[in-house]
């Protein structure tokens, strides 16, 4: 079945707007930048791409990973992809398309897989989870039938005094399931419509509680969710969901889709070591994290964890006086204070290369995994500072970055 497809059929990548939750991960990670989008979907431009594969791996819900078989002059073009409410189902080509050279019916070519992601392709972190970590449930509910779920906790876990209003969101999902992993991820579907009287899409969240529960034993997670009012270069925007979510009370009902996410998991195998490193609301997965790791405290299980977690000040970092009262000898804090009264700018990465030889020396284990989730711009700076730690050592960043991405061992997740 792996014959060539005849030159005038066109096997088209396409993405499913029905799953899509408008994430732009595909769009950075496209290496020949065939995927673009407007205000409702994302889209791939059959003259660009090249079937790489490079954004599928990527993909929090696999939306990316959908294909037809189209006759090259008929191929859906970028405006017809941007106005879809759904993807169009399998269209027959006409029999008189010549098979090509290996003779294959077209019915068969048809099943043929999308082309293998080439060897060149790299990206900062791995696009595998790590060996031992539990099975992932991915799109359980989508767009079209969403979960409903009632907010249970709704608290503020930054300074009232402080701009960074942070909510702490508790949603309980009754009898229904849904089964979720420290790592992953939900959409939320905010009530409304955009400027074009069109629903609005999700938003998706990281999930700040573990498998087990937000409360240990119940089907309810929370969320750490931030109040948007203003963009990245400090304009008044007004942050259509977070707003929605920050003023929600105990009661309200919430429209959910999800679990997201398959890579950002963590290890489930005894003695495995977490590096988390996070600033803000990318704390979510961390704290998740950290609470399954607590609440197995004396199994004598857990490895080791080292927390690198940055904020503006004390009391704009969420859940500063709960992550003050873990013990110290179950977790290694590093706090980076970047506008701190009277004391210098510190970042992550400041902290990273501050406590170097406690870094390596978990580098060096096979059991440890990294975790990395906050702002987009945070990614080079802690790998240069990963970098540094691993050449002081003498080693080969390198080689040891590659062994880290092909072992599901170093993961980001940011926006």
């Amino acid at each position: 079945m792996n014959a060539p497809l005849p030159v005038q059929v066109l096997k088209q990548h396409l993405i499913d707007p029905e799953i899509c939750i408008r994430c732009n991960t595909c769009e950075e990670t496209c290496p020949v930048d065939a995927i673009t989008h407007d205000s409702n979907n994302y889209v791939v431009d059959p003259d660009i791409c090249n079937g790489c594969m490079a954004c599928v791996p990527p993909c929090p819900t696999g939306s990316i990973d959908n294909w037809r078989l189209v006759l090259r002059a008929d191929a859906y073009s970028v405006q017809d992809q941007l106005g879809w409410e759904e993807l169009p189902g399998e269209k027959a080509l006409p029999e008189a398309v010549d098979a090509g050279a290996g003779d294959e019916p077209l019915a068969a070519l048809a099943d043929t897989p999308a082309p293998a992601a080439p060897a060149s392709f790299s990206s900062a972190g791995a696009s595998v989870p790590p060996w031992s970590a539990a099975h992932p449930y991915v799109n359980l509910y989508t767009h079209k039938a969403p979960m409903t779920a009632t907010v249970v906790g709704n608290y503020r876990v930054t300074g009232a005094d402080t701009e960074s209003d942070i909510h702490h969101i508790v949603l309980d999902f009754g009898e229904l399931p849904f089964p979720v992993l420290e790592g992953q991820s939900i959409g939320i579907l905010p009530p409304g419509t955009d400027a074009q009287g069109r629903p609005h899409h999700a938003r998706q969240y990281s999930l700040a509680s573990p498998r087990d529960g937000e409360r240990a034993g119940y089907n309810n997670l929370s969320l750490t969710v931030k109040r948007v009012t203003e963009d990245h270069g400090g304009a008044a925007a007004h942050g259509v969901c977070s707003n929605y979510l920050c003023d929600l009370a105990k009661n309200d009902t919430v429209q959910v889709i999800g679990p997201f996410g398959h890579t950002f998991l963590m290890p489930n195998h005894p003695r495995a070591n977490l590096i988390m490193i996070c600033t803000g609301t990318g704390s979510a997965p961390m704290r998740a994290m950290t609470e399954r790791y607590r609440r197995r405290i004396d199994t004598g299980e857990n490895g080791r964890l080292m927390l690198f977690f940055g904020a503006r000040t004390e009391r704009e970092l969420p859940y500063f006086g709960p992550l003050m009262k873990l013990p110290r000898d179950f977790i290694d804090i590093n706090l980076a204070l970047s506008r701190e009264a009277g004391q210098p700018k510190r970042y992550v990465q400041d902290l990273i290369r501050e406590r170097a030889a406690q870094v390596q020396d978990l580098l060096s284990d096979r059991n440890t995994c990294i975790y990395v989730c906050g702002l987009k711009g945070m990614e080079v700076g802690v790998l240069d500072a990963l970098r540094e730690v691993t050449m002081q050592a003498g080693q080969d960043w390198s080689i040891l970055h590659e062994v880290l991405r092909r072992e599901g061992r170093l993961h980001f997740e940011t926006y």
